[in-house]
């Protein structure tokens, strides 16, 4: 079980506060921006505590939480202020990975089956206080949650009765004493102040922590530098795609220390040619690539990387280096992801620019309320057509609903990428 480093944000009035007794702001405040610097410094997940008050900005507070799990490159996890089924099915569809339920709370132990029976024992989480919290709902946290949050050093006595991986959160500062914390047998993480600091370099710590026996998330090689096929220049070119799409973005060049540095950084970094320097992509234009994969080819001299692109690849501006047609034959792209992207972008087309005859303009124009008929409608000759051994009438009115869902995802502003989303963390 690798060890995760879990930095705390405190949420109130949208702003980024030092905690729960100081609410200055923590630095300029900027919640976003707070949780993308955490992203980029090596934090494994994101733990965001809501401290707001009242129900007006509780909402305001969910809707500042999706932008973070929209920024994000690491999973967040939700604290505070959830007491009801509907508080943490809109901090789950927000986006979160999963939920904390306060168990000093009587309330909260008894929704937690609730919630786990509905949204997964994956993402349920307990916050615990003292030991007695622990011991009073023991049957039901093991059974529904899938880990406990320690907001004091109770990890010992749970782990003699208990398997329940244990998030340490501490105001314990020192390096030595958090290395032992987290040699723990049953510790799964540690958050609280010394993990949230700024000036705590995660990358470090957990290189320090990996060279000490403490298992850890850092990209290592299955394979040694020593073992590429270098070109003349002692290089190794990098075919970069885009993990989502499989849009090729870009080609560039690693030598050892890029190569070193990227699996560090956890993002892509190159051996400019022409400046003859190493260079982090998007260190100056903001263009980050995450990476998410780095696969070697057969002849061991091309590395595959797929990463998470932020703006464009290209230089000019474009999202790929890829743009300038040479030839082209006609045919039929039927990768289902660019069929529906394609016929969306029809759609949004029409909307932005009505046509004269246009069946999709007549829905615009009549209004959610036809839009919606129509969705229902479809959907039930979907259901009659299943009735009908012949599939072919089944592939029709599929393809019929899913038309009518797109202009209704367009009327709604909903995309294919917020469906995908969705999809991929179900």
């Amino acid at each position: 079980m690798n060890k995760l480093m879990i930095p705390c944000i405190y949420l109130q009035s949208g702003k980024a506060v030092t905690g729960f007794g100081q609410r200055n702001l923590f630095g300029d405040g900027d919640v976003v921006r707070l949780a993308q610097f955490y992203s980029d410094n090596g934090a494994d997940r994101l733990l965001v505590f809501d401290i707001s008050s009242g129900d007006e900005e509780h909402e305001k507070a969910i809707g500042k939480i999706r932008e973070i799990c929209e920024a994000s490159e690491i999973p967040v996890l939700a604290a505070g202020n959830i007491h009801r089924m509907e508080d943490v099915k809109k901090l789950i569809y927000a986006g979160c990975a999963g939920t904390v339920l306060n168990f000093s709370k009587e309330s909260n132990r008894k929704l937690l089956e609730e919630v786990s029976r509905r949204f997964g024992k994956e993402k349920m989480l307990v916050s615990i206080s003292s030991f007695s919290e622990f011991t009073g709902s023991q049957s039901d946290i093991e059974e529904f949650a899938g880990e406990i949050l320690a907001l004091d050093s109770v990890q010992d006595e749970i782990g003699k009765i208990s398997r329940v991986p244990v998030i340490l959160h501490t105001e314990e500062g020192k390096e030595n004493i958090l290395k032992t914390l987290l040699g723990g047998e049953f510790v799964c993480g540690l958050s609280g102040s010394y993990v949230s600091a700024r000036e705590t370099n995660l990358h470090v710590f957990k290189e320090s922590c990996a060279k000490e026996g403490i298992p850890v998330n850092i990209c290592e090689s299955a394979i040694a530098w020593s073992d590429f096929k270098l070109n003349s220049d002692g290089l190794i070119p990098v075919i970069v795609q885009d993990y989502k799409t499989d849009q090729v973005l870009m080609l560039a060049y690693m030598n050892e220390e890029a190569f070193q540095t990227t699996l560090r950084l956890g993002k892509m970094t190159y051996w400019s040619r022409s400046r003859r320097e190493l260079w982090t992509k998007g260190m100056t234009s903001g263009h980050v690539q995450y990476v998410k994969s780095l696969t070697l080819d057969c002849d061991n001299d091309t590395i595959l990387a797929k990463v998470a692109q932020t703006g464009a690849a290209c230089h000019t501006g474009n999202r790929s280096c890829f743009f300038q047609p040479l030839m082209q034959k006609e045919y039929d792209d039927t990768n289902p992801l660019h069929v529906f992207q394609s016929v969306y972008d029809v759609i949004l087309d029409r909307k932005e620019h009505p046509k004269e005859g246009s069946y999709t303009n007549y829905l615009f124009d009549k209004g959610i309320d036809k839009i919606l008929k129509k969705v229902g409608e479809e959907c039930t000759e979907i259901v009659i057509a299943a009735k009908n051994p012949d599939k072919e009438e089944i592939k029709y009115e599929i393809s019929d609903f899913l038309y009518h869902v797109m202009v209704l995802m367009a009327e709604k502003e909903v995309t294919w990428e917020d469906i995908t989303r969705e999809l991929a963390r179900r």
